[in-house]
């Protein structure tokens, strides 16, 4: 396989690679495409626009472009699963130019019920970027649904989401609590953390009955208008924390890794010092080479060349 395209599809934004040989990135494009704004043209189009130029080569997908909203749905494996589980389980859609687009599948959890769509991909190249030094780890990967995922071996056998990203966006945006939000201001790190430490202290009630707190604080001055949202975001994040320890499902003795964006893996470590808990630096843009190994798994090379579809 001289070259891979693999594709991070999602709901808000579509982002490409050119691979090599080896994995390494050649090339990035990445355009505002998700599968809810899409260009003329649809899938295809957006597919063929983004691709123009490129080699001939085998193509690999994951996101919620496999959803039941996306270019084709692909179901969801059963957990426990890996990268065979994931590789195997790939689904071909024709795309213009005679190309075929191979869509991975989600996850589902039996358990909750839960499910997870493109995360997995992250997961596969994650720990093969940096594998966990007894085989077995909890990872986290913070977003607008975060992610709670323990791993045996590079198998995931069990999952929790909690939505903590969409629920600072619609209280922070939609609710009496809303602010303006200045994208570029620097983090309030005491009212961050006295969000954390008021989650913490939640005990039984949890830190969701805590929220209007964010307004008392701020009607009898204790709480600046400016720092609202960091207040709300240590409120949240502490809370995602607290209720996760008080489940008992993911093993917190184990190493916790960060996987996802590193100023919000920041905010993630930050509060997880408050729990007394330890986790790594976040591991960023791993969707890339997670999409590279299933590829490799799933012999996309010799199905191109054979013909053969999977």
């Amino acid at each position: 396989m001289n070259h891979l395209i693999a594709l991070d599809w999602g709901t808000s934004s579509f982002r490409a690679y050119l691979l090599d040989a080896a994995g390494s990135i050649v090339e990035t494009r990445s355009r505002p495409w998700g599968i809810r704004q899409l260009p003329d043209g649809g899938f295809g189009g957006a597919f063929a626009a983004m691709v123009a130029g490129w080699p001939d080569c085998p193509v690999i997908a994951a996101g919620m472009v496999g959803s039941r909203n996306g270019w084709q749905e692909v179901p969801y494996l059963d957990i426990p699963a890996g990268v065979d589980e994931l590789a195997a389980a790939l689904v071909p859609v024709a795309a213009p130019g005679g190309r075929v687009v191979h869509l991975v599948p989600g996850l589902h959890n039996s358990r909750g019920p839960d499910v997870m769509r493109g995360e997995e991909t992250q997961l596969v190249g994650a720990l093969a970027l940096r594998p966990p030094p007894q085989g077995e780890a909890t990872v986290v990967l913070p977003g607008t649904h975060s992610k709670w995922v323990r791993v045996k071996e590079g198998v995931v056998t069990d999952f929790v989401t909690t939505m903590t990203g969409e629920l600072f966006a619609l209280l922070s945006r939609h609710s009496i609590l809303a602010v303006e939000i200045k994208p570029d201001a620097p983090l309030d790190v005491d009212a961050f953390s006295r969000g954390v430490r008021t989650a913490r202290a939640s005990g039984a009630a949890g830190g969701v009955s805590r929220l209007f707190s964010t307004r008392a604080l701020m009607l009898d001055g204790t709480l600046d208008a400016s720092s609202v949202p960091d207040y709300l975001s240590g409120l949240l994040i502490g809370e995602e924390i607290r209720s996760t320890l008080a489940d008992g499902r993911m093993d917190c003795t184990l190493p916790l890794r960060l996987v996802g964006d590193a100023a919000l893996g920041a905010r993630y470590r930050m509060a997880a010092s408050d729990f007394s808990l330890t986790v790594s630096p976040a591991v960023e843009d791993t969707a890339a080479h997670g999409l590279w190994l299933i590829a490799r798994r799933a012999h996309l090379h010799e199905r191109t060349i054979h013909g053969v579809s999977p």
